[in-house]
């Protein structure tokens, strides 16, 4: 039966293709008394087989699409998997009870994690009790002949249907295969969306309920443009789609022409169009789209992507494979933005009643906690400086004290390097991210000390409007062309210019088609976005007169007192069709 579905536009792309349900399944069990032991440690044998078999393959993609080294957690888990005290301890306990293989899976493997979990002065025995976990729950799913969803396992064109999508799911999609997801939650500035933005592959998001109304196989038709969704669409609906989605691609032809032209408006002003990366890997992608620089490098998928804290040497070959991909254009790096929603398996942060507003970003690694972190982190960026041309940005920023105890930190690391005799470019830029309104308020002062600003608004509007941005209750409040957003946007670019620094936007508002032509006016100069939003971004720029955005702005600043009268009043200005 055809159902549609409305959600959240979250990546631009049209596809159809069968729906691969990433959702876990019902692993409940009974415990059985059994007489036939022997028929029970059969069957576990037979689960262990297969999950060795299962995870040697997703082994091999992930080495393929990830690397070597993050394809390292596999071989913990196939090392449980053949792990002989433990297997025997199962089968001991089959025995010994007289129960389904089942009930002592479950009651060896949370003794062991138990035990693990308790070793609190051993972190490498703590990360095994994850590895039995996981490797468990595959084990159970063998014997109950149910199949775990894989996303990496992925080898036919596929739409991936999911409640949501963490950012190492979706590292493992292969866009190649995976032509769009679709979930029950999130919105254009969850993890989820920014990564389908990357990987150029169609996302529609906060649709509710879809996991429960797609079957796995079912056709799905998904407009990320748009943000409709249509489950067994009719031939003709398909026939739509396909049409849709090659008017896209014609679209995306025509702004790729403009790759290697300059960013300049109507009326010949300039404004710097960067991108924002998670990896290193995502360079090709920034070059591939035209953009001239790196307004925000994610440093911390470095640190999710790994089963420890990454090295000094291996973060100074990331920072130093990025500089050197960028062909000595800026590349902004946001030091380590850990904490809200992004944990580390491996440091053990407080539990907190609403992380978003705790210990996080900056504030950890100032802390006596993070200092070391931090320090590590600084000193592959001041090794790498020399590769290119470097801007080293501090996120989640609220005090003046707070920026003033990390430069001094920037500064003792180059001290240090130096003495070393290690060589340290002499042109780095140091700037804030502004993202609490705080910051913003105090803009005109942290001016006369930093070299830049980067706006995020997406945590920016969240904090001034205090609305969760991943709650669908409060999801009318995530509004970027608010008055009050507007206005603090207006604030922090008086005031970096009156001191003649800089000021850009790596939240998604700055990639926003509607907010453009308004920060255009506002004067903002650097523009940071998915690398997939650049050429789109400067197709229009070149419809814009400068002089009559300043007007729209300032209109938009001193007359309108709620988004929906900024919106009417830009019609005036801009026609988008």
């Amino acid at each position: 039966m055809t159902e549609m579905l409305k959600g959240i536009a979250a990546s631009d792309g049209v596809a159809v293709a069968k729906a691969y349900l990433l959702v876990q399944p019902d692993l409940s069990f009974e415990t059985v008394s059994v007489d036939d032991t022997k028929a029970e440690e059969a069957r576990l044998d037979a689960a262990l087989e297969a999950s060795q078999n299962e995870l040697s393959l997703i082994r091999a993609k992930a080495v393929d699409t990830l690397g070597e080294e993050a394809a390292a957690v596999f071989d913990a888990h196939l090392m449980v998997l053949a792990d002989p005290e433990m297997i025997g301890q199962i089968k001991e306990t089959i025995r010994a009870k007289q129960v389904n293989a089942e009930s002592a899976l479950k009651e060896v493997t949370d003794m062991f994690v138990t035990l693990f979990e308790n070793m609190e002065d051993n972190p490498y025995m703590q990360e095994r009790a994850a590895d039995i976990r996981d490797v468990a729950k595959r084990v159970l799913a063998h014997l109950l002949g149910v199949e775990l969803p894989n996303p990496a396992t992925i080898s036919e064109e596929s739409i991936v249907i999911a409640h949501d999508l963490t950012p190492s799911d979706t590292a493992q999609l292969d866009a190649n295969f995976v032509k769009a997801f679709v979930t029950n939650i999130g919105g254009r500035t969850s993890h989820s969306a920014i990564m389908a933005r990357t990987l150029e592959i169609a996302a529609v998001l906060g649709t509710n309920d879809i996991t429960e109304r797609v079957k796995n196989g079912d056709t799905v038709a998904v407009n990320g443009i748009t943000g409709q969704v249509i489950i067994n669409p009719t031939d003709e609906q398909i026939a739509e789609f396909k049409a849709a989605g090659e008017a896209y691609a014609k679209q995306k032809a025509e702004w790729a022409l403009l790759k290697d032209a300059e960013t300049v408006t109507a009326d010949g002003k300039h404004f710097e169009l960067a991108a924002n990366i998670g990896t290193p890997k995502d360079v090709e992608g920034v070059n591939n789209n035209g953009a001239e620089a790196v307004g925000l490098y994610r440093t911390e998928f470095l640190y999710m992507d790994s089963q420890d804290f990454p090295t000094e040497d291996e973060q100074y070959e990331a920072y130093k494979a990025v500089l050197e991909g960028m062909n000595g254009k800026p590349v902004v790096v946001r030091t380590m933005d850990i904490g809200g929603d992004k944990e580390l398996p491996y440091f053990d942060l407080p539990k907190e009643m609403n992380p978003f507003l705790g210990f996080r970003a900056l504030r950890i690694s100032i802390s006596e906690t993070g200092n070391q972190m931090f320090r590590t982190q600084l000193r592959a960026l001041l090794r790498a400086s020399v590769h290119g041309q470097l801007r080293i940005m501090f996120p989640m920023v609220a005090l003046l004290t707070e920026f003033r105890k990390a430069k001094g930190i920037l500064e003792e690391e180059k001290a240090k390097l130096l003495a070393e005799g290690v060589e340290v470019a002499d042109n780095i830029e140091v700037g804030i991210m502004i993202e609490i309104p705080a910051a913003a308020m105090l803009a005109d002062q942290f001016a006369k000390e930093v070299d830049f600003f980067s706006i995020g608004t997406n945590d920016l509007i969240q904090y001034t409007m205090a609305a969760d941005r991943m709650n669908e209750q409060v999801s009318y409040l995530y509004q970027p062309y608010n008055p009050s957003i507007l206005r603090l946007v207006d604030r922090v670019v008086k005031a970096a210019h009156a001191e003649g620094k800089w000021a850009g936007m790596c939240g998604e508002m700055a990639g926003d088609q509607t907010a453009v032509p308004l920060l255009v006016g506002i004067g903002l100069d650097e523009f940071s976005m998915s690398a997939t939003s650049v050429l789109r971004t400067r197709s229009l720029m070149k419809r814009l007169d400068t002089k009559k955005m300043e007007e729209l702005a300032q209109r938009a600043l001193t007359e309108c007192a709620t988004m929906e009268e900024v919106l009417e009043l830009e019609k005036e200005y801009i026609d988008f069709d």
